[in-house]
């Protein structure tokens, strides 16, 4: 496996928090889960612009962190559901403030996206 020649500063709760949330589907992972979503083909599911890749190697990283567990039932055909762990249930109010503030910001960035294209755009018109 790949290990990055530069260690991570792990040396800030910043630095801590980015590396156990940070990623494009690790907040919405925690949050499905937290909602009841916790077999893999349901998440996918509830994400459909995620590819199952990423979203497994985010799952991973959360297993890893001990944001959430994994249980695999012994079955045929194979069972596996996450759960938050209880260290992972503290990540709850920050994941929920995160999509308040996105909520309530949502038409400000939308009305600097719409600026930001309509500069491209002039720019490919001249």
């Amino acid at each position: 496996m790949y290990e990055k020649k530069i260690p991570k500063d792990l040396g800030c709760g910043m630095s801590i928090t980015l590396e156990i949330i940070g990623g494009k589907w690790k907040p919405c992972l925690i949050d499905s889960i937290s909602k009841g979503i916790r077999r893999p083909s349901e998440l996918h599911k509830s994400h459909p612009d995620a590819s199952k890749r990423v979203l497994n190697l985010h799952l991973k990283e959360l297993t890893e962190h001990g944001v959430v567990t994994k249980i695999i039932y012994p079955v045929l055909p194979s069972k596996v559901e996450y759960f938050l762990t209880d260290f992972g249930a503290t990540l709850l109010p920050l994941i929920l403030h995160m999509e308040k503030w996105g909520s309530d910001h949502m038409a400000v960035f939308n009305e600097f996206q719409q600026k930001k294209l309509s500069l491209r755009n002039e720019e490919y018109s001249l």
